[in-house]
């Protein structure tokens, strides 16, 4: 409980960030290199407008914290979503009709997940960073992290659904819908794949922490987010050159809120995984 009530307070200050800071980090206009690595309120040489300091460029760093924290949870829930339905959709073909559409599904899957997932992700980063056009690279870069998460994170949706699939298309409910002619996709989506929510739900749950441990990853490596458009990663990266300059803050914060994001989300996992195990009850 206590998790959850982290992670909505967490989610509710990032996109309530417009309202709770004065300054749009995004906005290089808006920022002052006279303010630059001004100390958090408590130090010595502090000031209230920048509570939690300011960065190399003068980035308020509470501003700058929870914009890129809205970023990173935007990223992480958009890679969520989609290796989800991509998965369970290509998990549910493969297990109901079997024969050759489930041995090119799993053989697909069994080739991706024969590479280190990092490893893809940062190749398709990589090359779509040189082949947008200059125009799009910022506004289609979110999207494009987004795919390099999702390419191998859907075949663990894929294999759940599938398992699940291939017990429940034997049942008495599948074999009735079938004889009074119910069309395949109504029974696949309304009859079988309810019976697998349990698992994928859990599974979302803690690979939502995973999709933002890697975009974090990415943009620390430099090929994330942008540092126009810094994602917690990104100031991580940022501040990690100005560790042992004294300017500490510049680091710590972001990274402080990067482990309590993802450590509420992979305890608030593990509690669903145990409450919705009903052999646990």
């Amino acid at each position: 409980m206590i998790s959850a009530g982290l992670l909505v307070v967490l989610i509710v200050s990032a996109f309530a960030a417009p309202w709770i800071t004065g300054q749009n980090p995004y906005d290089l206009a808006s920022l002052d290199l006279l303010n630059a690595e001004l100390a958090p309120i408590w130090e010595a040489d502090g000031q209230w407008l920048f509570l939690l300091g300011t960065g190399p460029q003068g980035r308020d760093m509470l501003a700058a914290i929870l914009y890129g924290l809205r970023a990173s949870i935007i990223i992480g829930a958009a890679s969520v979503v989609v290796s989800l339905v991509v998965g369970a959709m290509l998990g549910l073909m493969a297990g109901y009709y079997g024969k050759w559409v489930d041995s090119v599904v799993m053989r697909v899957g069994d080739v991706l997940l024969s590479m280190p997932t990092m490893l893809i992700a940062i190749l398709v980063t990589a090359v779509a960073r040189q082949m947008l056009p200059s125009a799009w690279r910022d506004v289609g870069l979110m999207a494009v992290i987004v795919l390099a998460i999702s390419i191998s994170a859907w075949v663990q949706y894929a294999r759940t659904v599938r398992a699940q699939t291939m017990v429940e298309r034997d049942r008495g409910y599948v074999q009735a819908a079938r004889l009074i002619g119910v069309p395949v996709h109504r029974i696949l989506l309304r009859h079988i794949l309810p019976n697998t929510t349990t698992p994928l739900l859990v599974a979302a749950t803690l690979n939502f922490g995973l999709g933002i441990l890697i975009e974090a990853t990415l943009s620390f490596l430099g090929v994330g987010m942008p540092p126009e458009q810094p994602s917690l990663g990104t100031l991580i990266r940022v501040g990690n050159q100005f560790l042992f300059s004294g300017t500490w803050w510049i680091v710590v914060f972001p990274a402080v809120q990067l482990c309590l994001l993802v450590v509420s989300i992979n305890v608030l996992g593990d509690w669903l995984r145990d409450a919705l195990n009903f052999r646990l009850r």
